[in-house]
């Protein structure tokens, strides 16, 4: 047992992982290891005394390890962050998304959400609810990436040029111009997926997924048949981007400082974490009523043949769509769906965005005081 005992123990002498090295330590202490004694790597002689160094030291284990903010690895965190937030997130919803995008494109057969999913399972089975799952994945995950990292790239550029006073005072502003610059990137690096997604969806037997739904797509439409949904995208996701990071900041902001008695640097991981993914669900309230308009364009223009991204043919199929599903419709149909949807989105995207950041070492986002003047 003694042996037992003694084997849990490091190997490593301790005296290596701090700044004292062997040769600092007295000769009580040098006595005390078992190893033989201590023998200097060079004969000593009058002429040429030992100079101890003392700038090779091993960094101990458990020593963590600290990213700077806004460094290049702050960044990649933040961007690697967005993906998993975002990629699984999106992925894990794929019954909903599907239900919902058939009953914007055909209302007929799809009248609500619960006879939905019985359509669903009664013609394509279990399997049907993740149709369009990988396209999803990469699609969202990319936009993810985007979104979240330079969202914080954009956020301390604009903070920088303000300047710490007007900062501050503006910093709503600051959020709404970060998250807008962010998603307009972002929408470029989703549409293609988006569009195939919501074709293989929406169109039954056009394709299984992503690898015989894109070639299939392209010789159709053409690559640029892949962006047509991009105007309609941006109105939805840019209006909808900014809510999620503006409203998400005041209201975690707000909960530090009117629901929760402690400040955040004396609440636990575990009740910020909290914060997160409830600040990040009555956001996601608010995104979904903002955005859901677009939504249903969006769903009706990659479901018709013969637009094309960037020509008035675009805008002649917003037209038609609003037209044809009428202006209450386009505010209406789908919503409950979308609000119960994008409120739980987007809470766990915040949740697991926060938990990923605290996990290597980094702040969750939000909530901290202002600075002083």
């Amino acid at each position: 047992m003694e042996f037992m005992d003694q084997s849990r123990q490091s190997l490593i002498p301790n005296f290596l992982y701090s700044s004292k090295g062997f040769l600092d330590l007295t000769a009580n202490q040098r006595k005390s290891f078992p190893s033989a004694r201590y023998t200097p790597l060079v004969a000593p002689s009058s002429a040429s005394p030992i100079t101890p160094r003392r700038d090779f030291v091993i960094p101990a284990p458990s020593e963590a390890r600290k990213i700077e903010l806004f460094s290049p690895a702050y960044y990649g965190a933040c961007t690697a962050g967005g993906i998993l937030s975002c990629g699984l997130t999106h992925m894990a919803v794929t019954p909903l998304d599907l239900v919902k995008c058939n009953m914007q494109i055909n209302p007929t057969k799809y009248k609500g959400v619960c006879s939905g999913f019985g359509v669903l399972l009664k013609e394509q089975g279990m399997k049907g609810f993740f149709k369009g799952w990988v396209p999803t994945l990469l699609g969202y995950s990319a936009q993810g990436a985007c979104k979240f990292g330079f969202y914080e790239f954009f956020k301390k550029t604009y903070s920088d040029m303000a300047g710490p006073e007007f900062a501050t005072k503006y910093k709503t502003l600051i959020f709404l111009a970060g998250s807008a610059s962010a998603e307009f990137i972002a929408d470029i690096a989703l549409c293609p997926f988006e569009a195939v997604k919501v074709r293989v969806q929406t169109k039954p037997g056009y394709a299984k997924g992503l690898s015989d739904g894109l070639p299939k797509f392209v010789k159709a439409d053409g690559v640029s048949g892949l962006f047509k949904g991009l105007a309609p995208l941006w109105g939805r996701q840019i209006p909808y981007t900014m809510m999620k990071f503006a409203s998400f900041e005041a209201i975690v902001e707000s909960l530090y400082k009117y629901a929760i008695p402690l400040p955040k640097d004396k609440c636990s991981k575990q009740m910020q974490l909290g914060v997160s993914f409830a600040g990040g669900y009555v956001a996601g309230v608010f995104c979904a009523i903002v955005s859901h308009p677009a939504d249903n364009l969006v769903s009706f223009l990659n479901n018709a043949p013969g637009a094309t991204a960037g020509d008035v043919s675009t805008f002649i199929f917003s037209y038609i769509a609003i037209k044809k599903l009428g202006v209450l419709a386009l505010f209406t149909r789908g919503l409950p769906l979308r609000i119960f949807m994008i409120g739980t989105l987007t809470g766990a995207q915040w949740g697991i965005y926060d938990a990923f950041k605290v996990f290597v070492g980094l702040p969750t986002t939000g909530g901290a005081a202002p600075p002083e003047k």
